[in-house]
């Protein structure tokens, strides 16, 4: 066969192209299990971060993620329309996403609350988690994952609240494609500490939410966090989110027991 004429070189080409792509097939399957392993640890890693049980930024290790995570944090299932703990439910089971493309999973929402997040469906069981900070078994705080629309990319992330079930410790999100420098600001260290003190509710109305300009001190302005400059639509997206997620479709049935003083 002609080395210089077509036939080999589309031969050559299609060999090639088989090669790399049994190469990249066979890595991607052999590295699947790691990525796991990671995508959990930068996870529990959030949840720690979020709590400040270790400071974001801080260097920590994989051993050092596991054990803090093992010692302070109990993830729990509950059943969000009731706002009930599913007792007999394992943790590791529940995968949100998975949940949202299975009918059997989850519900339909429909509120305006939803249609503002563009949250469609919501999962019938979902995953809080309770931390202990003093390592004295009583429950200091609670995380709770939200999520939905910013601009460009749905918003995955946690909020964690007191035991009053109203004041907030903080918020952080652990995946988004929204644009760095703006609405990728939600990454922002100084705009996530303006977060913490601030309520959730005001009496039983979820009043959170991110305004358009700057906000007043915690005591001034305790259901408003400054907006991300240039970035109206994630900001909107976060108050959005926090609307629906702390609202009776969401967290709200289980909170309210919480702020009225009686078990999850």
């Amino acid at each position: 066969m002609d080395r210089n004429g077509p036939t080999y070189i589309v031969l050559f080409a299609a060999a090639v192209c088989l090669v790399c792509s049994a190469f990249v097939s066979t890595a991607a399957v052999s590295l699947k299990e790691r990525q796991e392993v990671n995508k959990k640890l930068d996870q529990q890693l959030k949840v720690l971060n979020v709590t400040g049980i270790i400071k974001e930024g801080e260097a920590a290790d994989r051993a050092t993620i596991v054990a803090k995570y093992e010692q302070h944090i109990t993830p729990k299932v509950i059943d969000l329309e009731s706002g009930q703990l599913v007792p007999d439910a394992d943790p590791a089971t529940v995968d949100v996403k998975k949940a949202l493309g299975d009918p059997a999973l989850s519900v339909a929402m429909t509120s305006p609350e939803a249609k503002a997040a563009q949250v469609p469906r919501k999962p019938k069981q979902a995953l809080i988690y309770e931390v202990d900070l003093d390592g004295d078994k009583a429950t200091d705080l609670f995380v709770l994952p939200i999520f939905g629309k910013g601009l460009w990319s749905t918003l995955w992330g946690f909020l964690a609240l007191e035991k009053d079930g109203n004041t907030i410790k903080g918020i952080t999100y652990y995946e988004h494609g929204e644009t760095p420098g703006l609405g990728g600001e939600v990454d922002n260290p100084l705009w996530k500490a303006k977060w913490i003190g601030r309520k959730v509710y005001n009496g039983d109305k979820v009043a959170i939410g991110v305004k358009k300009g700057a906000a007043g001190t915690v005591a001034e302005d305790p259901y408003a966090v400054d907006g991300l400059s240039g970035a109206t639509l994630t900001s909107n997206g976060v108050t959005n989110m926090l609307r629906l997620w702390f609202g009776e479709a969401g967290y709200g049935p289980l909170l309210k027991k919480l702020r009225a003083g009686g078990a999850s």
